[in-house]
């Protein structure tokens, strides 16, 4: 074997581990000669070997390139556009498309230009594999970083995204003064007490309740959690033409949800950039911030708790009515008692009727009383107290709709501690308004 026929053997060796498909190509006259056969060429009807290498490819592959890939086909099969490519370096590569059997499969056809400047290698590679493994891959950090934007517990848009989206806001003000919009600051109330009593799970459904809520009412503004509780609506489009009668709406779905204890309630603020006097996002930010903070004082002061606790500044007795109410309940109590200690408030005059050995075995000053609440905790042992008022609190609070068991200790008159189980609920009127707490007791 002379030495041009081993040089060719050994490039084709090299090549096959490489390459699906080689052809040894002279630039100027087109003579070629195939190294490495691939078996779609073969398909095709690519020949092994020819005198005109661009004008018998192109015959027969242009008739199967993808459409939206002929121009990057014919850059690779144009005689005089390969030799201006390879004149400024040593080699290039398009990616392409052919139909075989009706799909696609791409193709990475590379061009090299051999050291005698007088021939070139053109090779074609089978990429559908890699591009497959390319596209997941591409799908996956598409995906991740998503991810990276998206809170996940409740599917709206986290910190991340409110950060990006805040420092959008800021470039688009120094483009132009007129760019127009709004944040609403929403806080939900209570979820320390929901998460403390009832359970994180619980208090994760909340939060989602609560997202629903807002993007529900906010459907064309991005919505983001950007803390447990808290959530930023930055005001666009509609919304922000809407956006008095809007808050309104959540404002009001807020309190018919603490009034009822149906649903999330959220203390929300709102603010509208001011082209004169804001000089970036966060001025306005910090305004509806504020204005959150306000409202939530206004969603305290109508806290159920706050005028359970507060009615011994209240003059006025329960009315012979009310009381006939009370006892009617009251009797209706203790027929499912099951043996256990019964109790009833009527929560407009915090007025009760606790069972009378309920009285007796505890050393109650009575059957009936006024703020007995009061009464009642000083029985029970110092180490409990805190997870009584948080489980309390609970339900007077708006975040439950019955006091989950709880169990403590609780002073008895002959000065021994009893081990309690509490049950305890809250009865509406037809407006939705509490109307008695009560509860029955079992001795473990």
């Amino acid at each position: 074997m002379d030495k041009s026929k081993e040089g060719f053997s050994q490039v084709a060796i090299t090549l096959i581990d490489h390459y699906d498909c080689v052809y040894y190509v002279d630039i100027n006259t087109g003579n070629y000669t195939n190294l490495v056969y691939m078996k779609e060429m073969e398909r095709i009807g690519v020949p092994f070997y020819g005198d005109d290498f661009f004008s018998d490819l192109r015959k027969c592959t242009e008739r199967v390139i993808h459409p939206n890939d002929l121009d990057n086909f014919k850059l690779t099969f144009d005689k005089e556009l390969t030799k201006e490519q390879i004149s400024d370096r040593k080699s290039f590569s398009v990616i392409y498309r052919v139909l075989i059997g009706g799909k696609p499969v791409h193709l990475r056809h590379s061009v090299f230009r051999c050291h005698d400047r007088e021939h070139i290698l053109c090779c074609l590679e089978n990429i559908e594999e890699e591009f497959q493994k390319n596209e997941v891959l591409k799908k996956k950090i598409e995906s991740a970083k998503r991810m990276a934007r998206f809170d996940e517990l409740t599917g709206v848009r986290n910190k991340n995204a409110f950060k990006e989206f805040s420092e959008f806001i800021n470039r688009s003000l120094k483009e132009k003064k007129d760019y127009r919009f709004g944040i609403i600051m929403c806080d939900m109330n209570d979820l320390k007490i929901i998460n403390d009593t009832r359970g994180h799970n619980v208090g994760d459904e909340s939060i989602q309740r609560t997202s629903r809520m807002i993007c529900d009412i906010f459907v064309h503004s991005p919505v983001f959690r950007i803390g447990g509780d808290e959530f930023v609506i930055i005001l666009t489009g509609n919304d922000y033409n809407n956006r008095e009668s809007l808050i309104e709406n959540l404002k009001e779905e807020s309190f018919l949800n603490k009034r009822t204890r149906s649903g999330p309630v959220v203390a929300c603020g709102m603010a509208v950039y001011e082209p004169n006097t804001d000089d970036d996002f966060t001025k306005v930010f910090e305004r509806a911030d504020k204005a959150m903070y306000e409202n939530k004082k206004e969603v305290k002061s109508m806290n159920l708790k706050q005028t359970f606790r507060n009615m011994d500044n209240i003059e006025k007795q329960i009315s012979p009515e009310r009381k006939r109410s009370l006892d009617a309940l009251f009797g209706a109590l203790c027929t499912v008692s099951d043996n256990g200690y019964v109790y009833l408030n009527d929560m407009r005059y915090d007025f009760s009727r606790w069972s009378l050995p309920f009285v007796d075995d505890f050393g109650m000053k009575s059957e009936y009383m006024y703020h007995a609440d009061k009464l009642w905790q000083k029985k029970i042992h110092p180490d409990d107290l805190e997870a009584y008022r948080n489980a309390v609190d609970a339900i007077l609070c708006g975040t439950a709709d019955m006091l989950e068991p709880l169990t403590y200790r609780a002073l008895k008159a002959d000065g021994t501690y009893a081990l309690l189980t509490t049950r305890g609920f809250i009865l509406s009127d037809d407006k939705g308004n509490a109307d008695y707490f009560g509860g029955i007791v079992i001795p473990m």
